[in-house]
């Protein structure tokens, strides 16, 4: 460990471990990527994608529940990942490229500079693909590779589609599918090990000599001086390394770049005085930038659940539980008129009663279920601190199905119904038994709304909540080049600068704003 640095990249999820790790190609710099939890090297529960499931809710997850919640699920927890790699190894690695119209609709939204046409052909430097073709990457550091078709009853499901009229449309083609369904790619090596941020872009350079990986720090605030015109700069970081409360400073030459993530990166700036005035001044840190949008804007994927009893045993050998992908636009146009769907659904070959078992619902070892989302949720919350002790865990309020139209339950019930049509095909004959819950005596669409307000989930997939956008927009707390607005030397790099939550799985979409922000940074 080094005195100081050019670069301190606050958390090794996975946009920063990519940052870190491209920042650090220039030997003339030196870089700190300094993460909270442990090492991923040496712990097999992480690295065994299949293993996935464990994690929720161990000692690798900050496990963050929500706010009480007015119309959803006040039960909720926020999986959020403590370990190198961040949710990449942490939740499943379902591999989306990034949609093209999800691209252009954030430059509408005032984000300059990431039009499909700059940023996707990134995804080439970025993949190493199993498929042929021009338009896949066959050189990059994250194994993308397609999902064996060796469970029978998500085969039958593939079937059912095309018998619903949702015909087999392969993912990562060069379109969004926005009405079809497929088995997924995921990132993850040919042996199913994660091909996560720390897998693929760490593992390879961990003795490169400018690049300290600085594990079980926790970073308590982003400390500043003046620069030369008397403007607020951050120099470095104040962090956490031992059971005793004292605190450390670790000074940055150039820049601090906060990657921790849609919850903790908000928390951070706020803990740094950068924030809402008013809230800051609630918990008793003195504001030095008030940033009216740092913790607003929070989305989400919100997610419903549709189970059934198989009438045969389900596989006990699958890559992640979590297989296949089907896309459906429920509205002419499709999510915000972009010709996105409106809705996507997850296959699950495992029992996932995890929010239904308590409200009573049956449930069984041989099942599986359909989990509907809301790709573009219109519903939006907020990150806030407790207190003004960095060891609190923030107040974390998604406001699930709050929009005033009532569109994310109309498409969470749409869901819900088209889960039942694709069931009821002649190819899940032989595999579909009892519906389990919500049960076939829920059918009207305020009986379907009750249930799923009580019983969904989260697919993990928090976003927005520091989001950048044009210069003279006071509730975007970054410009287009990630830059926090109000002070220099200060950047967030994360799912935190989405001005839109993407319409797939973001994953891959965050490790590609790794990419294109270590290109702005260098470019600086």
């Amino acid at each position: 460990m080094r005195d100081n640095y050019d670069y301190i990249v606050v958390g090794a999820g996975s946009s920063g471990a990519v940052v870190a790790s491209r920042l650090s190609e220039d030997p003339a710099v030196t870089v700190a990527l300094v993460e909270a939890g442990p090492t991923d090297v040496d712990k097999p529960e992480i690295l065994n994608l299949a293993e996935w499931p464990g994690l929720l809710e161990s000692g690798y997850d900050w496990d963050y529940p929500v706010e009480p919640q007015e119309k959803g699920n006040s039960h909720m927890r926020h999986a959020r990942a403590k370990v190198l790699g961040g949710c990449s190894s942490h939740n499943s690695c379902i591999a989306f490229h990034t949609p093209a119209q999800d691209l252009d609709h954030w430059v509408s939204l005032g984000a300059s500079g990431w039009d499909s046409e700059t940023v996707l052909p990134l995804i080439k430097r970025l993949e190493n693909n199993d498929r042929d073709g021009d338009h896949h990457g066959h050189d990059g550091p994250v194994r993308l590779r397609s999902v064996p078709h060796q469970d029978p009853v998500g085969a039958a499901i593939i079937d059912a589609c095309e018998q619903q009229g949702l015909p087999n449309t392969p993912f990562n083609e060069g379109a969004t599918v926005n009405h079809g369904a497929d088995w997924f790619q995921i990132n993850a090596t040919d042996e199913n090990v994660r091909s996560s941020s720390s897998v693929s872009y760490l593992h390879p350079v961990l003795d490169r000599e400018n690049l300290d990986i600085l594990t079980d720090r926790q970073v308590s605030r982003v400390t500043f001086t003046e620069d030369a015109e008397g403007a607020p700069r951050a120099s470095g970081i104040e962090y956490l390394d031992n059971p005793f409360g004292r605190l450390k400073t670790l000074p940055a030459n150039r820049e601090v770049i906060v990657s921790a993530g849609a919850i903790d990166s908000p928390k951070l700036l706020m803990l740094s005085g950068i924030g809402p005035t008013a809230h800051l001044a609630e918990v008793g840190v003195e504001t030095l930038v008030d940033a009216p949008g740092v913790g607003e804007h929070l989305q989400d994927h919100p997610e419903a659940v549709i189970s059934w009893e198989s009438k045969v045993p389900m596989t006990r050998d699958a890559t992640q539980w979590w297989e296949i992908g089907i896309f459906e636009m429920v509205d002419e146009g499709g999510a915000d008129g972009l010709g996105l769907p409106d809705l996507m659904m997850h296959y699950g070959s495992m029992p996932f009663d995890m929010h239904t078992r308590r409200q009573g619902y049956p449930t069984a070892d041989e099942s599986f279920c359909l989990t509907p989302n809301i790709t573009h949720a219109k519903g939006r919350g907020t990150v806030r601190l407790r207190s003004c002790d960095f060891r609190d865990k923030p107040r974390v309020d998604p406001r699930y199905f709050t929009d005033e139209d009532g569109y994310d339950m109309r498409i969470a019930v749409e869901g819900i119904k088209l889960a039942r049509k694709i069931v009821a095909q002649p190819a899940m004959a032989e595999y579909a038994g009892r519906e389990l819950f919500p049960g076939t005596d829920v059918q009207s669409d305020d009986d379907i709304a009750d249930y799923v307000s009580r019983t969904h989930n989260t697919v993990y997939h928090p976003a927005g909540t520091v989001r950048m956008g044009a210069a003279d927009d006071p509730m975007a707390p970054l410009d287009p080049e990630l830059r926090v607005k109000g002070v220099t030397g200060l950047r967030v790099v994360d799912a935190s600068v989405m001005p839109q939550l993407v319409a797939v799985n973001p994953n891959i979409t965050c490790m590609l704003i790794g990419e294109r922000a270590a290109d702005l940074i260098r470019e600086a």
